[in-house]
């Protein structure tokens, strides 16, 4: 995962270590899991959770990412977007 800290936001960008380097393509839809965008520190479960509490804006890759936003419910399931597969989901609090 990653943390960006940009005009009073605080983003997270996590995957699943696996689909580092990956470019995922459906139809018209590309997602490419860059290692420049979404690695920085390797986190467990926990290490995730404390990240999306803090989190406003959150962009997602992998089974494990998107189940712990969905676990903690900053993520709904109907709204998850599936790329060869692959769960994305993106997440924006308001508050």
């Amino acid at each position: 995962m990653k943390m960006y800290h940009v005009r009073g936001e605080t983003l997270l960008a996590a995957c699943d270590a696996e689909l580092l380097g990956r470019t995922l393509s459906e139809g018209i839809l590309r997602l490419e899991v860059r290692e420049s965008f979404y690695r920085e520190v390797l986190v467990d479960r926990e290490g995730l959770k404390n990240a999306l509490k803090i989190a406003t804006i959150a962009n997602l890759v992998g089974e494990r990412a998107v189940g712990v936003a969905i676990e903690l419910g900053c993520v709904a399931e109907e709204n998850v977007l599936y790329i060869e597969g692959v769960p994305h989901a993106q997440m924006a609090r308001m508050l």
